[in-house]
Order: C-alpha cells, then structure tokens, then sequence
C-alpha cells in the first residue's frame, strides 16, 4: 500500500501548514458525492486518529483512513496550477471512470 506526493504539492502543503501556523500533515479521503459515486476531500491534521494510515513523501505526512484506503491505494497527489486554476491533482490507478465535470469517480 502506498500514496505519494509530488514535490510541488510537498511544497504547496508545507506552505499552506506554515501559513496555518499548526499541524503535523495532509489528510486525504473519499467522500460519497457527484454523479459518479466518490470525490477526494483533503484537510489538515492536528493529531492522528486512532483509525489512520501513515504515509511520508517528500517531508509531508500524510493520513488516510482505513475506509478510504481501499480506494487511494497507490494514488499520487500532484499540485498544478495552470493559467488561473490552480489545486490539487490527483493520479488514482483504481479510478475505472469520472464524471463529465470532473468532480468526483467511480472504482
């Protein structure tokens, strides 16, 4: 099991924690949500949960919970911005298909 995290979005998360001014991490998971079933959400972590995974890339730590594993397994978290957008990116090899919007997936 794994999840990774580039070095832009390494660096997009340190900032965002410094800015913060707390924290130890990223949290990544799966919501049910959009018309094709899952969507990510991502926050910061003040403390581990009893139920979370553990993962260091890149100086970041980052959580998951046992649920959402399942679905994250060997996901790479990428930061990108391009003319105006910008966020998080996120490369899921157990994604069998997406939404036409974009905003969530289906395993």
């Amino acid at each position: 099991m794994s999840i990774t995290i580039t070095e832009n979005a390494a660096s997009r998360v340190k900032a965002f924690l410094k800015n913060r001014g707390k924290g130890i991490g990223l949290r990544l998971g799966v919501k049910t949500t959009g018309c094709s079933g899952l969507a990510y959400k991502l926050e910061f972590v003040d403390a581990k949960s009893d139920d979370d995974v553990e993962f260091e890339s890149h100086g970041v730590h980052i959580f998951i919970d046992n649920k959402s594993l399942q679905f994250l397994d060997g996901t790479q978290v990428d930061y990108a911005k391009e003319g105006l957008q910008e966020g998080f990116r996120f490369t899921n090899p157990n994604v069998k298909g997406e939404c036409g919007c974009g905003e969530s997936f289906t395993v």
